[in-house]
């Protein structure tokens, strides 16, 4: 398993990145100011695309794993490797994400704390309703750790 940064052409793990968020036009909000890492076993199982938010915050805009490997710890490396690479320059990591039964126990189990809610984030800012679940997404949930 080697995770690697990806600087050149990261639309080219578009798929994937739909995968974490399904409009393309809020992924290129931060995508080319991100940095973006690539989690390969073999093939590309998993990615993920970080943000220097400020006050020694660093927040994961995107993660995601393919289909068909999800369950098999990749997610996990992935957010280990970034706790452990950022530990000396950040002191939260920090991750937004849907009040899903899918994506905030994977969090939590990870070690993330609820931190705070930002009302009506899905409804005001995509141009669909989002289902997770069956669960439809309206507030975006806030979840952090410390490094």
């Amino acid at each position: 398993m080697k995770i690697r940064e990806v600087n050149e052409n990261k639309k080219q793990f578009i798929s994937l990145l739909l995968l974490a968020d399904e409009q393309e036009n809020m992924i290129d909000r931060y995508l080319e100011k991100g940095t973006m890492y690539v989690l390969e076993d073999n093939d590309v199982k998993a990615e993920c695309v970080v943000t220097d938010e400020g006050n020694e915050i660093l927040e994961i805009k995107n993660i995601a794993v393919d289909p068909e490997n999800q369950g098999k710890g990749y997610g996990k490396a992935l957010i280990d490797f970034l706790a452990s690479k950022y530990a000396d320059e950040y002191s939260i990591l920090q991750v937004g994400t849907g009040d899903s039964p899918l994506t905030v126990p994977f969090y939590e189990k990870c070690g993330f704390v609820r931190s705070h809610n930002i009302p009506n984030f899905f409804t005001d800012n995509y141009d669909h309703p989002i289902y997770e679940c069956g669960v439809q997404l309206i507030d975006m949930v806030y979840l952090q750790r410390c490094l």
